[in-house]
C-alpha cells in the first residue's frame, strides 16, 4: 500500500519543523521545501537542510527567489531595523505577499509530483499580526489553487494543511515534543548570527521564549 506523500514548508524554525514532525506522523512521505528569499541570515536554511534529512524526506528543495528586489521589510532590507520592542499594526518584519508566493511555489511542485497535500505552519494565535497568517486567508488560497492548476480541474482538488494555526506557541512545543522534535536544530530569529544563535531581543525570539515559558519546557534555543 503506497504511503500518502506531502509537500511540506520548511523554513528550519520551530513551527515548520513541527509541522513536518506532524506530517510524517501522520504517515506522509515529505518532499520539503524552503526559500532563499533575500532574508537576513542563510542560517535557517543550514537548518532545514539538516532537519529534512532528520526526518528522511523524500526529497529538500531550496528555492531562490530574491524578495529584496522590492524591499518593504526588515527581514529584506538591511536599510530597515529589525524591531526589538512591540509595536502596534502590522509589523515591519511583514514580507509582502511572502506566503503567497511561497505557496504558489509549492503548488506547482506539487501539481509536478501529483501531490494533493501541502503543510505550512502558519499560526493566528502566537503571531506578529501577519495577514497571511489568518484562517480566512488560508481558506481563500486553497479555493483559488483549486481553480487554479490542471490536476485540480481534473478531479485531484489541493488540500492546504495549517495544524498549528489555531495553537499557542505553548501548545504547538507541548506537541513537538510528545513527538520528539529538537527545538534545539532550530532557528526561529529574525537577525540570528551565522552560526543560527539567536538575538533574544525580535518578536521572533519574544514569542518563542515565552512559549517555552508557558510550556513549562526548558528553553533549548543557543542565544548569542
Amino acid at each position: 500500500m503506497k504511503k500518502k506523500k506531502a509537500v511540506v514548508l520548511l523554513s528550519g524554525g520551530l513551527d515548520s519543523t513541527t509541522v513536518l514532525a506532524l506530517a510524517s506522523s501522520e504517515g506522509y512521505s515529505c518532499y520539503t521545501m524552503s526559500f532563499d528569499y533575500g532574508q537576513r541570515h542563510r542560517a535557517e536554511l543550514q537548518q532545514a537542510q539538516k532537519i529534512a534529512a532528520s526526518y528522511a524526506v523524500l526529497e529538500h528543495k531550496v528555492f531562490s527567489i530574491d524578495l529584496g528586489i522590492f524591499g518593504g521589510s526588515a527581514l529584506t532590507d538591511n536599510s530597515i531595523d529589525v524591531p526589538e520592542s512591540m509595536a502596534g499594526g502590522i509589523p515591519i518584519t511583514y514580507v509582502p505577499a511572502r506566503n503567497t508566493v511561497f505557496l504558489s511555489l509549492a503548488l506547482a511542485w506539487a501539481e509536478v509530483l501529483g501531490v494533493s497535500d501541502i503543510f505550512i505552519g502558519v499560526n493566528a494565535v502566537d503571531y506578529s499580526g501577519y495577514p497571511d497568517c489568518r484562517p480566512e486567508y488560508i481558506d481563500a488560497y486553497e479555493k483559488m489553487a483549486n481553480l487554479a492548476i490542471k490536476s485540480a480541474v481534473e478531479g485531484v482538488k489541493i488540500t492546504i494543511h495549517t495544524p498549528l494555526i489555531s495553537l499557542s506557541k505553548a501548545e504547538i512545543l507541548h506537541k513537538g515534543v510528545s513527538m520528539g522534535v529538537d527545538y534545539g536544530q532550530t532557528v526561529s530569529c529574525y537577525q540570528a548570527n551565522e552560526d543560527g544563535a539567536a538575538c533574544g531581543k525580535c518578536d521572533s525570539c519574544r514569542f518563542r521564549r515565552q512559549g517555552f515559558v508557558d510550556a513549562g519546557i526548558n528553553d533549548v534555543t543557543r542565544y548569542q
